[in-house]
């Protein structure tokens, strides 16, 4: 049920779709396929056209960086790296994240957890050395 998807686009790459780029170079995320149906269930709750969902990183909280989750609306910027993936309702749902958070988040799974306490978004990274207390920050 959470199998992972790890889909891009040829332009993310920088390369025709045909070509792979050197493995050492390519920087990406992991997005389950329960993270891709519940974005695609709040892009359809928001119902304003060409909405994506942005994932990133930002200077700040008790430990030096937090995550960044928020709606993105119109077209991603230039230097971002875009996910074009299905929902298991058929609905195309867009992720977006850009270059610079990237770097932190190489490797990271991209998750909806749902259990009996709490339900939401995560990030499991393999680059976060230490988190605070409350979980909303970390270093890396």
């Amino acid at each position: 049920m959470n199998e992972t998807i790890q889909q891009e686009t040829a332009s993310e790459r920088g390369a025709a779709p045909s070509e792979q780029p050197p493995a050492s170079k390519k920087l990406g995320i992991v997005i389950t396929q329960s993270a891709v149906d519940a974005v695609g269930a709040q892009i359809a709750k928001r119902n304003v056209p060409g909405t994506a969902l942005r994932v990133g990183i930002r200077g700040g909280g008790c430990s030096g960086f937090s995550y960044v989750i928020e709606f993105h609306d119109g077209e991603p910027r230039a230097r971002d790296i875009v996910y074009d993936l299905k929902s298991t309702d058929g609905a195309d749902v867009r992720i977006v994240v850009d270059k610079k958070s990237l770097l932190y988040l190489n490797g990271a799974t991209f998750d909806w957890e749902k259990t009996l306490m709490r339900q939401g978004f995560k990030f499991v990274n393999p680059n976060e050395k230490s988190s605070c207390g409350c979980g909303t920050s970390f270093t890396v």
